[in-house]
């Protein structure tokens, strides 16, 4: 599904900040999780910096939501775990 797409900026953190490897993630803004449908676990597409990436975003604890940003997202975008990125959500499911 097609949606109208919502811009925010965050950087880019491991899921448990204690550990200096594993899952990276980028909370997403409570306005921009709203239009996305609110806090559930669903994929989604669109970019990070100007690269093209197709993820989930899930519940991350404390009513956030947070996308998950891959090592190959990453490597695409040139950006890494602690780095501040613009990203773009343009597309949620499937289609």
């Amino acid at each position: 599904m097609r949606v109208e797409p919502q811009h925010f900026s965050g950087q880019i953190r491991y899921w448990k900040p204690d550990q200096t490897s594993g899952l990276a993630v980028v909370d997403v803004p409570e306005d921009v999780a709203a239009a996305l449908g609110g806090l559930k676990q669903q994929r989604v597409r669109g970019t990070i910096a100007s690269a093209e990436f197709a993820s989930n975003v899930m519940p991350a604890g404390g009513g956030r939501l947070a996308l998950s940003v891959s090592k190959a997202m990453m490597t695409s975008a040139r950006v890494g775990v602690g780095d501040s990125e613009e990203f773009t959500i343009t597309g949620v499911g499937r289609d």
